[in-house]
């Protein structure tokens, strides 16, 4: 097993550190690239940059009502989730339709009820 990810690509856990706005605050976000990778998939179906994709992100947060204090592992969860739901079968990565577009609460539902987390 160890192979398979001691295999990887080096450069996947390369930390890079990058600037955005969010509401006019200038932030920093540090993620290893291979998430940075993710978050360009996940933005590109939507046609929308990173930064707009964690903006948004951000803003339904907070509309949500959650916790953002660590809000990049946040984003790593949500990387981890579009992979899970891909990897399922309930979503294509090569698909072009936009995640804004999907039956997010029947995906939500199914997620929540076959991942959980002990």
């Amino acid at each position: 097993m160890c192979q398979l990810f001691i295999n990887a690509d080096p450069n996947y856990w390369e930390n890079v550190t990058r600037s955005l706005r969010i509401d006019g605050v200038t932030t920093s976000i540090r993620l290893e690239t291979f998430f940075w990778g993710i978050l360009e998939e996940i933005a590109k179906r939507d046609e929308m940059s990173v930064s707009q994709l964690i903006t948004r992100l951000y803003h339904e947060s907070l509309d949500a009502d959650h916790d953002i204090g660590n809000f990049t592992s946040f984003l790593r969860v949500c990387c981890g989730c579009y992979l899970s739901l891909a990897a399922d079968g309930d979503i294509q990565r090569d698909d072009i339709t936009p995640l804004a577009e999907l039956n997010t609460k029947s995906l939500s539902d199914y997620h929540d009820t076959h991942h959980k987390v002990l």
